[in-house]
């Protein structure tokens, strides 16, 4: 073997290691909280990335903290210490069970007592509203992106590059229906009919759970429920945001709201970065996944 295969394979070798170690590393990262000393606690929690219903960050993946906020939320719902809490969003959503989760998981923190304002990031939009739609209270920054309130799901029909490749299914299933969402075929206009349903029906349930959270009637959502985005700004002037502010303001609030006298004690829940991280900061990772699935998922 020459010099330049010896080197392509060490240095192929060393990256698998590397990615490895990485990986390792990030599975073990630790969760932390940081305490800044007041009167009244208010806890701060984020729900950053892609709203899914996996329990751990992806590790090709962006980071998302799905799991992490659900486990945050139930712990300030039990803490007796804590009197308000803010959920600092930036998302711009995801799986719509896992967004209608956490927004019953927000409802059973306010059950507990507790007041609950939403802090929006940068973008807080789709499934990331839902969620916010469950707080007494909303602020946005000015120009914070979020709406986008409706529902959506991509069926992938690959029938004309498998006939290309050569590449055919036999299919054998129990039911008219079992293989509908195969991407070896287009879907027929009663499958079409099917997923248009389902469609529906979530849509339904997204603009109820803005109506109950936001105090509005159902005809009043609709109007904005066209998948549209708003600014900060002209989500404050149709009702769906309640102030204009950073994460500062949102405290503030929160600390207001629970009868908080003088500078409260923030509580801040958050993720320690793995070693991944550091990879995908400097951009030798991506921030997107390199693979999709394959099923149909309903995603806000």
């Amino acid at each position: 073997m020459d010099t330049r295969k010896k080197g392509i394979i060490l240095v192929t070798v060393s990256i698998f290691i590397t990615l490895v170690a990485a990986v390792l590393a990030n599975k073990g990262e630790k969760e932390s909280t940081r305490t800044i000393a007041g009167s009244g606690k208010v806890a701060v929690i984020y729900l950053t990335g892609t709203i899914t219903s996996t329990q751990e960050m992806p590790i090709w993946g962006a980071g998302s903290s799905t799991g992490l906020t659900m486990k945050y939320l139930e712990d300030a719902e039990k803490d007796d210490s804590i009197n308000a809490v803010v959920l600092r969003i930036d998302s711009p959503g995801g799986s719509a069970n896992a967004s209608q989760e956490l927004y019953e998981q927000v409802l059973r923190v306010k059950k507990s007592g507790k007041k609950v304002v939403a802090s929006f990031g940068d973008t807080a939009a789709s499934g990331g509203y839902y969620v916010a739609a469950a707080a007494d209270k909303i602020v946005a920054g000015p120009s914070s992106l979020t709406g986008s309130i409706g529902v959506i799901s991509t069926v992938p029909n690959l029938e004309e590059l498998y006939n290309k490749i050569g590449y055919k299914e036999r299919v054998f299933k129990s039911g008219t229906f079992k293989d509908m969402l195969s991407p070896s075929r287009p879907l027929t206009p009663e499958e079409e009919e099917i997923m248009q349903g389902i469609i529906e029906d979530t849509y339904q349930q997204f603009i109820n759970a803005v109506a109950k959270g936001r105090g509005m009637s159902l005809d009043r959502v609709r109007k904005l429920a066209d998948g549209r985005i708003f600014t900060g700004n002209q989500a404050k002037e149709v009702g769906l945001v309640d102030e204009l502010g950073g994460k500062r303001e949102a405290i503030e609030l929160a600390a207001d709201l629970a009868g908080i006298k003088g500078e409260p004690e923030v509580v801040e829940y958050r993720r320690i970065p793995g070693f991944i991280d550091i990879f995908q900061r400097f951009g030798f990772l991506s921030q997107k996944p390199l693979f999709y699935p394959a099923y149909t998922t309903i995603q806000f």
